[in-house]
């Protein structure tokens, strides 16, 4: 299978190319209003109906941001949200009109990094996709040191938060999704510090945006899974009751 080309890399090599999103959306009444809107505000799209053309174009083009609806016709948006879950692929945020508060999470925990419900308002999905690209530039083009990228240490982990990996204190490489990089950031740059929920959100997502806080315990769940090892008593992230978490390790950065 072809390896996606990193949008922080396509960037970095050309900063005036303009923002690339593909719409992978079956209804022709949201996807073609949609594009011409996002057009008109500068940014280059592309469209799909399904899944698998999405992935025709993923491969092809250079795609910095994937607005993915979940009920797709043949393999769903979910199936494709898994796949497209690599180190290097490109943002997501997931489309959905399912009701239930757990479905609209599902995309998180599958690597999304935000979620809009149908039917939306077409500023503030603009706004999603600016907060998304907004904290992937953060992420992808932070400060680097003496020409090489940026690695935050802490308990034996190595954390890549341009490339989206750690490396296990046994040297194993773990892939990161946008959003638990963001999180895992977030809490390098705490760290120590009790952060709330609220405030978590905030950091992640922006303010005014409304993400539940059991997304911010889904996502925290996930960077744990990450981060787990042999010694129960050294999970990293703790959970401050009623107050919210807090990033024991001490954090250098290189």
């Amino acid at each position: 299978m072809k390896l996606l080309r990193s949008p922080a890399k396509r960037l970095a090599e050309d900063p005036l190319t303009a923002t690339h999103i593909l719409i992978v959306e079956d209804d022709p009444e949201i996807s073609t209003p949609l594009a011409g809107f996002l057009r008109d505000r500068g940014f280059v799209t592309s469209v799909s109906a399904s899944a698998e053309a999405a992935w025709d174009i993923l491969e092809d083009g250079e795609i910095d941001l994937v607005l993915l609806d979940v009920m797709l016709p043949g393999e769903d948006g979910l199936a494709l949200c898994r796949r497209l879950r690599s180190s290097d692929g490109p943002r997501i945020i997931v489309l959905t009109a399912l009701s239930e508060p757990i479905d609209k999470v599902i995309g998180l925990e599958l690597g999304a990094d935000d979620y809009v419900s149908k039917p939306f308002d077409l500023r503030e999905l603009l706004a999603r996709i600016r907060a998304v690209l907004r904290r992937a530039s953060i992420t992808d083009g932070a400060p680097q040191r003496s020409g090489s990228e940026m690695v935050l240490r802490f308990s034996g982990f190595a954390f890549h938060p341009h490339r989206r990996f750690l490396r296990s204190p046994a040297g194993v490489r773990i892939p990161l999704t946008g959003a638990e990089t963001d999180l895992l950031l977030i809490f390098c740059q705490h760290a120590q510090q009790v952060l709330s929920r609220s405030e978590l959100i905030n950091l992640t997502r922006g303010e005014g945006f409304a993400i539940s806080t059991r997304s911010i315990d889904l996502l925290v769940s996930r960077v744990r899974r990450k981060l787990a090892s042999d010694d129960l008593l050294a999970d990293p992230i703790r959970t401050v009751r009623t107050d919210g978490y807090l990033f024991q390790p001490h954090v250098t950065v290189e």
